[in-house]
C-alpha cells in the first residue's frame, strides 16, 4: 500500500483511527469530490453518489453506454485516495483465478504458494464487469459481501478499505453478459453517468484535449483517514422512524405486480448504510427521511427484476422505486 507524507487522524487506544467530527468528514468528502471533478466535469450528483458508496462501505456500479466516463470516474476516485488501486478488464477469456489468485507449484519448496490476484488491493476497477462469463463474475460473489477470498481451502483477508467500482455496458449490447441477481445484490449503488450537457462537454475539451488530466490527479486522502471517517459514519444515529421507512420500503417492493423478484434483506442493510453516509455528508449526525428518499432509486432499483408484461409496458425497475416513495408514509414505528 502506498505511504503518505500526511499526518493520520489520532488513534484510540487499541490502535483504531479515533472518528473525526462530522465537520471533518465532510471536509474530506468535499476535496475528494472537488478531485473527481476535475475528470468527471458537470455530474456532481454522480460523484456525490460515488461517495456515498464509499463512506457507506459499499460497492459501485457505473453503468452506461460508451465513451461518457465510467471507467474515468472509477480511475478518478481510486487516484484521489492514496491507496493500493488495481484494475482488471473483464473480457470473455478471463478465469476467475485471474482475479482472486491461485496457487502456484514452488519448485525450490516442493510445495503450493498462494499468489494474490488484483483483488487485493483498496480500490478494485473492475472494468466492462458483464463481458466476462458469469462463472468469472461470480469470483466476486465471496470478495464484495465478505472482504475475503477463499483459494484451494485457504481463506485470506482483503485489504480495509475494500471498494469494487465496477462499470459495465447495456445489456442490449454486443458481447455482454447479463450479471446475475446475486452479483447485482452485492453493489450497494448502480448510477448512470449520461452525456454531459454542451457547457460541461465544452469545458470537457477544453480540459481534456491537450493532455489527459487524470495523469496530474493527486491523492488527498489515504486509506486511514477513509477508515477513520466511515467509523464516524457508523455512528451516525438511525432513528426508529426512518429504520422503520426502510423496511416499509424494501418490503413494499417484494409485493408489486409490476416485479418478478422484490429487494432483499440485504437492501435494507445497504439502503441504511447509504442513508448514513448521506447525512455524513450533509454534516448531520442523524438520518432523515430526505437521505433515505435521496437515495432510494439507485440503492433499490438495480436488484429488482421487473415482470415480462411490465417490462413490455416500458415500466423499469426505477419507475417502481419513485412510485413507492411517492406513496409509502414516513410512520410511527413499534420498535424504540
Amino acid at each position: 500500500m502506498t505511504t503518505s507524507s500526511r499526518p493520520g487522524p489520532p488513534v484510540t487506544g487499541d490502535g483504531t483511527p479515533e472518528p473525526p467530527p462530522l465537520g471533518a468528514v465532510a471536509d474530506l468528502t468535499g476535496r475528494i469530490a472537488q478531485n473527481v471533478q476535475r475528470i468527471i466535469v458537470g455530474k456532481p450528483e454522480v460523484v456525490r453518489l460515488a461517495l456515498v458508496t464509499l463512506l457507506a462501505e459499499g460497492h459501485l456500479l457505473v453503468e452506461d453506454v460508451p465513451g461518457v466516463g465510467k471507467t474515468s470516474l472509477a480511475k478518478a476516485l481510486a487516484r484521489s485516495l492514496d491507496c493500493s488501486v488495481s484494475r482488471v478488464q473483464f473480457t470473455p477469456d478471463l478465469l476467475p483465478g485471474d482475479i482472486t489468485g491461485m496457487s502456484v507449484y514452488n519448485r525450490q519448496t516442493g510445495e503450493f504458494e498462494f499468489r494474490p490476484g488484483p483483488v487485493f488491493a483498496n480500490v478494485v476497477i473492475a472494468d466492462e464487469i458483464n463481458r466476462a462469463s458469469p462463472k468469472t463474475q461470480s469470483a466476486l460473489l465471496e470478495c464484495m459481501a465478505e472482504h475475503q477470498v477463499t483459494v484451494d481451502g485457504g481463506t485470506y483477508g482483503l485489504a480495509s478499505p475494500f471498494m469494487v467500482v465496477a462499470t459495465q455496458n447495456p445489456v442490449e449490447m454486443d458481447g455482454t453478459y447479463p450479471l446475475p441477481e446475486a452479483q447485482r445484490d452485492r453493489f450497494t449503488a448502480r448510477i448512470s453517468v449520461g452525456y454531459p450537457d454542451p457547457a460541461a462537454e465544452l469545458a470537457m475539451i477544453d480540459e481534456h484535449a491537450g493532455a489527459d488530466p487524470l495523469d496530474t490527479l493527486r491523492p488527498v486522502a489515504d486509506a486511514r483517514a477513509v477508515r477513520s471517517v466511515i467509523e464516524a459514519v457508523r455512528r451516525i444515529r438511525v432513528g426508529p422512524e426512518v429504520r422503520q421507512y426502510c423496511v416499509d420500503l424494501v418490503g413494499a417492493t417484494r409485493r408489486q405486480p409490476e416485479l418478478r423478484l422484490g429487494a432483499s434483506p440485504r437492501t435494507t442493510l445497504h439502503l441504511v448504510r447509504a442513508a448514513r453516509a448521506h447525512a455524513a455528508l450533509a454534516g448531520r449526525g442523524y438520518v432523515v427521511p430526505d437521505d433515505v428518499q435521496a437515495i432510494a432509486v439507485p440503492v433499490i432499483a438495480h436488484r429488482l427484476t421487473v415482470a415480462p408484461e411490465a417490462g413490455a409496458s416500458r415500466v423499469t425497475a426505477a419507475d417502481v422505486v419513485r412510485g413507492l416513495l411517492s406513496r409509502i408514509p414516513v410512520r410511527a414505528s413499534t420498535r424504540a
